[in-house]
């Protein structure tokens, strides 16, 4: 049985459906008991649990041997960074004595130990923690979500407009959520003793100009990139509804990524989806 912890999002999902298209048998663990016929009909179980209960949490990690973690994002009128450091710990204490054999876990580039670094820092607290529990682990480092970009769709068709804390020719890695999570159910099925670091994009690089201009092929107008200037980040966060906090460790992981200070690998997995298809496909699901 794998047990997938993170199936009501973008990446979980894929991991998800990818298993349950070979048909393998997955649990899906949400809170939401809502959530659960439509998984139930595509043929997965569902146990509903609180991430911070451990008790339960282990309860069902025993049920399976395999494991996809994902840290469930806080939402972002939160203390992002505490909340989330809160729940890896629930799951890490879940998973000690869990008897998983194999799990696999969704980081991200620039993952980095340091505070004051976003979910950067949670993310390698995450990789640390289940080094120390022995348990043979495959981390995934994913490159920038092109889903990140969701959130820009209405603005796009309403107001012909993207908005970018990045410069609009800023290149950097993307990669489409889909494709992280196929090659994480790949992982889930090696061998045990098969397990690394594995850093995972899209097929080339894209820019915030790039992102407009796949909008505006789509929506057929035109579409801009306005470009947040670094003085102006928080403000503009915390007017989208961004708290303090998450709108500080936003500028911090915003400011890791200009910089470049990251960790990149000269030959990464390469995904099939491209920013063209990905925003195609995410403007004909909302219609």
């Amino acid at each position: 049985m794998y047990i997938i912890l993170g199936a009501t999002g973008h990446v979980g999902s894929a991991v998800a459906e990818t298993l349950l298209s070979k048909g393998e048998p997955v649990t899906i663990i949400t809170r939401d008991a809502g959530k659960s016929e439509k998984w139930k009909r595509k043929g997965a179980e569902v146990a509903v649990a609180d991430v911070h209960d451990v008790e339960t949490m282990r309860r069902v990690f025993r049920t399976g041997k395999r494991l996809f973690l994902l840290n469930p994002p806080a939402s972002p009128d939160t203390d992002t960074v505490a909340e989330e450091k809160k729940s890896l710990a629930s799951i890490i204490a879940a998973v000690v004595g869990s008897d998983l054999e194999k799990i696999v876990a969704e980081s991200t580039y620039g993952a980095h130990d340091g505070e004051g670094v976003g979910d950067l820092g949670v993310l390698y607290e995450m990789e640390q923690k289940l080094a120390e529990t022995r348990i043979p682990s495959s981390i995934i480092r994913g490159a920038y979500y092109m889903s990140n970009w969701d959130w820009f769709a209405e603005t796009a068709e309403k107001e012909g407009k993207i908005y970018s804390l990045y410069p609009a020719d800023f290149c950097i890695p993307m990669v489409a959520p889909e494709d992280l999570g196929q090659f994480a159910a790949q992982l889930l099925t090696e061998p045990i003793d098969r397990t690394g670091l594995y850093y995972v994009e899209g097929p080339e690089t894209y820019s915030p100009a790039d992102v407009a201009n796949a909008f505006s092929e789509v929506l057929k107008k035109p579409v801009e990139t306005v470009v947040i200037p670094r003085t102006e980040w928080i403000p503009y966060l915390t007017k989208t509804g961004f708290s303090q906090k998450a709108a500080e460790a936003m500028a911090a992981m915003t400011d890791v990524t200009l910089d470049k200070k990251f960790e990149v690998s000269n030959s990464p997995v390469r995904g099939n989806i491209s920013l063209q298809q990905y925003i195609a496909q995410l403007v004909s699901a909302k219609g």
